[in-house]
């Protein structure tokens, strides 16, 4: 029997983000589509009963959980040091740049190899907005990939040609992109929980980790600029990040008054779908991203997308959205406000972009992407 063995501990963190989700999702399609011979088994931090519990129920399938010693973030430091060899044996994939990198040779050890995931290039292209310490990680992560990952995966062709003007990956690069979780299906009770979530009838929907790169203040700005469409509120959905990003106290400093701005937080899967279905137009203004995943899940929904033209979000969205120039970044928010008053006030356009995104969303499928992982160890 061949191991596969799939570092999964995002899933579990406190804050999963996209990269835990992409985590779960992948994972849970590489145990799907096991050749024949193969079987899945997850390797985390030294995480707390309960959460490797919720981990199983996650991922039925798993023919175990290997919990390490280490907790998550002296994990993180020994795996950067390169302390790593317990964890390093066999066929390692790791979703993230958190993985046992370590010096070996695949050809002299039969069936040992370590694939890495590098999801984007933030660290080196907008590094301000993350913590330093996580640019910092993620940089001698990358490093060590280069030194000694069998081969990376990337989401976008954006951010394999950006990685390998960094470091020279060559054809150990994959583009393997992501795709919406098939949890994210419209409800029974999707009037009930609409009402409950103090939904609009009309609103600007927002998605995404609430920290500075996801570009949020700017849309806020935009939403308080004359030229938005004024009738029409914002709704915020997503969990807490880094950076202290206060979308009440930033709607207000904008000059957008409290009743046309929701923040809802961190919701449920089926919550979360029936905000997506319902919004007017969904609008994803990150300064940069590896994927924006958001936009493909808008899109599954029919629901009209407005988005930065950061190269990897151009790239998965391709024609089926409406595009946004970042730059001159102290005019960003005009013409966020006015590409969203295009689609509100334009049926004709809203219909198109409601047609095209589906299409487009369903290029993108996680059956896919765990064929395409397994195919790239296979060729390793």
């Amino acid at each position: 029997m061949t191991t596969l063995r799939v570092v999964v501990d995002q899933v579990i963190a406190p804050v999963p983000g996209g990269i835990g989700r992409y985590a779960e999702e992948l994972t849970r399609q590489l145990v799907e589509t096991a050749p024949a011979g193969c079987d899945v088994e997850g390797i985390v931090s030294a995480a707390p009963r309960a959460d490797v519990e919720r981990l199983r129920t996650l991922l039925p399938g798993l023919t175990g959980v290997e919990r390490l010693a280490l907790p998550r973030r002296e994990l993180s430091l020994a795996w950067q040091g390169g302390l790593a060899h317990g964890a390093s044996h066999g066929m390692v994939h790791a979703p993230s740049v958190l993985a046992p990198l370590v010096k070996h040779d695949r050809f002299q050890e039969p069936g040992r190899q370590t694939v890495v995931t590098v999801h984007d290039t933030v660290p080196w292209t907008h590094p301000e907005t993350l913590t330093p310490r996580g640019v910092h990680f993620h940089k001698a992560m990358v490093k060590r990939a280069w030194k000694h990952a069998d081969a990376v995966v990337v989401p976008t062709h954006a951010v394999a040609g950006q990685l390998d003007e960094i470091h020279r990956f060559g054809d150990r690069l994959r583009v393997i992109g992501g795709a919406p979780t098939g949890r994210l299906r419209v409800p029974v009770d999707a009037d009930v929980r609409a009402e409950r979530l103090g939904l609009p009838d009309r609103y600007v929907l927002a998605v995404g980790t609430l920290e500075p790169r996801k570009g949020l203040r700017h849309l806020i700005e935009a939403m308080a600029h004359p030229d938005a469409p004024q009738d029409v509120p914002l709704v915020v959905s997503g969990p807490d990040g880094w950076g202290d990003v206060d979308v009440l106290g930033t709607a207000e400093r904008a000059g957008l008054a409290a009743d046309r701005v929701k923040v809802l937080g961190r919701v449920d899967d089926a919550d979360l779908a029936v905000v997506y279905d319902r919004a007017t137009v969904f609008v994803f203004p990150s300064l940069a991203e590896g994927f924006g995943l958001p936009v493909i899940e808008a899109m599954s929904f029919g629901t009209p997308v407005v988005h930065s033209d950061d190269p990897a979000v151009s790239e998965v969205a391709s024609d089926a959205g409406v595009t946004v120039a970042r730059d001159p970044r102290e005019s960003y928010a005009e013409r966020l406000a006015q590409a969203v008053y295009q689609v509100v006030a334009d049926p004709l356009l809203a219909e198109q972009l409601a047609i095209a995104g589906p299409d487009r969303a369903r290029m993108f499928d996680w059956r896919d992407s765990a064929l395409e992982t397994w195919q790239l160890h296979a060729d390793l």
